[in-house]
C-alpha cells in the first residue's frame, strides 16, 4: 500500500536529547517494520486501529532538540487523532523525561559518569505496543538473530501489511485478534516451531481484551508485574523487560538472565564471562544506582553496543555467536 504524506509536526523533547541514541538501539535485532540512518528513523505504527508510516528527522541538537515528524496515513486523520498520536510518541520515546536528577546523582560515579558524558540525552524507548513487544520477544526465544529475523519476516508477509512511503517499503504489524481464524498448524507451517502455540494464546489474550495496556500504565508496579505474569509464556525476566521498556519503571530490576549475567560480569567486574558472578552480587551492585537502577544499566548497556557498532569486541562477539 502506497502512502502519501499529509502532515509534518514539530516535536520539542526536553533537553538534553540525543536523537540517534534514542531512536536507534544497536542491541535490537533488525526487523522489517523500521529503518534507521543517522538523523532519521522510519517506523510503521498502529494507533487507534489505523496503520501509519512515520518518519522522524533530527532538526536540532542535544542542547536544543527538535524532531520533525512526518505522518503518512492510509486515509485522512482528524486533529484529535493526530494530537493523541503525538502524546503516544512522546510517551513511547520518553521525550518529556527530565534527566537532570539522574545526571546529578551520578556525575562522579567512575563507571556511569563517563557513559553519561558520551550519551547526554539518551532516552530509553520502544515504539511497539505491549502486544507487538511480546510477539518480538517470542521470535527471539531460543533462536539466533538470523532465525529470529526470518521468523518475524514470514509473519509480516503472511499477516502484516507492507507500506510504501518516502521511498521505503516497511511492514506493519497485524492487529491483536487477527490470528483468531489461523490454525496452529498453519503457523507451524511457517517454521516458527513451538512458538505457534504461544502466539495463538497471546493473540487470543489480547484480541479478547484480557490485557489492557493503557489501564496497566495507570497501575502501580506490583499490579503491573502481577498482570504481566498472568500472560501465557511471560516469566520474571520478560516481565522485567516490559516494566522498563513499556511502562518506564526505571528503578525495577529483580532478575538477570544467564546471558546478561555473562556480559554484566565482564562490564562491571572484569570477570571472565564464562565464570559469571552471581545474580545476587550483581543486583546488590546495582543498588548503588537507586532510584534509577535499570536506567543506569541501560546507559551502560547501550554504550557497549554502540562501541560494538564501531569496533570489534572479541569477548562480546563470542557471546553473540554462542
Amino acid at each position: 500500500m502506497k502512502l502519501k504524506k499529509i502532515k509534518s509536526i514539530k516535536l520539542i523533547p526536553k533537553a538534553p536529547f540525543n536523537f540517534d541514541a534514542t531512536f536507534h538501539k544497536p542491541d535490537h535485532f533488525p526487523s522489517g517494520d523500521n529503518d534507521w540512518q543517522a538523523g532519521f528513523r522510519w517506523q510503521t505504527w498502529r494507533w487507534e486501529g489505523k496503520l501509519l508510516g512515520l518518519k522522524f528527522e533530527n532538526k536540532g541538537s542535544v542542547k536544543r532538540p527538535q524532531i520533525k515528524t512526518t505522518i503518512y496515513p492510509q486515509n485522512s486523520l482528524s486533529n484529535s487523532f493526530i494530537n493523541s498520536l503525538i502524546n503516544e510518541i512522546s510517551y513511547k520515546y520518553n521525550l518529556d523525561l527530565d534527566l537532570a536528577k539522574f545526571y546529578a546523582l551520578f556525575k562522579k560515579d567512575e563507571v556511569l559518569a563517563p557513559v553519561i558524558k558520551r550519551w547526554q540525552g539518551l532516552r530509553p524507548g520502544h515504539q511497539g505496543s505491549l502486544y507487538e513487544y511480546l510477539v518480538v520477544g517470542l521470535v527471539l526465544q531460543n533462536a539466533t538473530v538470523k532465525r529470529s529475523v526470518n521468523m518475524l519476516q514470514v509473519l509480516f508477509e503472511n499477516y502484516g501489511q507492507c507500506l510504501e512511503y518516502d521511498e521505503k517499503k516497511l511492514w506493519g504489524f497485524w492487529r491483536p485478534g487477527d490470528l483468531a481464524g489461523v490454525k496452529e498448524e498453519e503457523l507451524r507451517g511457517l517454521k516458527i516451531g513451538y512458538r505457534a502455540k504461544y502466539l495463538k494464546r497471546l493473540d487470543d489474550c489480547f484480541g479478547k481484551g484480557k490485557i489492557d495496556e493503557f489501564d496497566l500504565r495507570r497501575r502501580d508496579v506490583e499490579k503491573q508485574k502481577e498482570e504481566l505474569l498472568k500472560i501465557y509464556g511471560v516469566g520474571p525476566a520478560t516481565a522485567g523487560y516490559i516494566l522498563f521498556d513499556i511502562f518506564h519503571r526505571f528503578n525495577f530490576i529483580e532478575h538477570i538472565s544467564p546471558w546478561e549475567r555473562k556480559i554484566y560480569s565482564k562490564l562491571f567486574f572484569d570477570q571472565d564471562p564464562e565464570k559469571p558472578v552471581s545474580e545476587d552480587k550483581l543486583l546488590k551492585y546495582f543498588d548503588r544506582y537507586r532510584p534509577y537502577q535499570q536506567l543506569a544499566v541501560h546507559y551502560i548497556w547501550e554504550d557497549l553496543w554502540w562501541q560494538r557498532k564501531n569496533k570489534h569486541i572479541p569477548w562480546l562477539e563470542k557471546l553473540i555467536r554462542a
